[in-house]
């Protein structure tokens, strides 16, 4: 498993489509996973640190993870089968289970939880940047800075 940094949330042209963005801690490989327009703003909402008024699904969960006294340890990347990624959900009781990782993701920002991708999932879709190429993704970061949480409810 490769230890993984979420890179950041952006709109997909022509398709619409929101993607996440990982990128390896200790390398130049990056997925990205296209997910849902709600999931988009959680992990936007999320970095951004927003507060909503009342919590959104992932901020329920981690606070009845508080309530329960269990902690979020690690979120794990684990495959790609017919391109739908999944991943696990690894709990400080041992308890483990599936779950998107959109949700994940979301998840993991909320509580601090270590993101983890497989070496296969990363050999299949992860897209490796080198250093030269670095300024492409300094562009992809201004454009984030610049996008807001409420940019991907405008899908068609």
């Amino acid at each position: 498993m490769k230890q993984m940094e979420v890179v950041g949330v952006r709109v997909e042209m022509p398709s619409n489509q929101p993607i996440v963005l990982l990128k390896e801690t200790e390398g130049d490989r990056y997925l990205p996973i296209w997910i849902g327009a709600v999931e988009a703003t959680a992990i936007a909402f999320a970095q951004q640190g927003v507060l909503p008024a009342r919590p959104l699904t992932h901020d329920l969960f981690r606070d009845v993870l508080d309530a329960l006294s269990v902690q979020l340890r690690t979120v794990n990347i684990t495959a790609l089968r017919e391109g739908i990624f999944f991943a696990d959900l690894i709990f400080s009781n041992g308890v483990e289970v599936s779950a998107r990782p959109s949700d994940s993701i979301a998840l993991a920002l909320r509580t601090g939880a270590t993101i983890f991708a497989s070496e296969d999932v990363l050999e299949e879709a992860g897209v490796a940047i080198p250093d030269e190429q670095e300024d492409e993704v300094e562009k992809f970061r201004e454009f984030l800075d610049t996008i807001t949480p409420e940019d991907f409810g405008r899908a068609g």
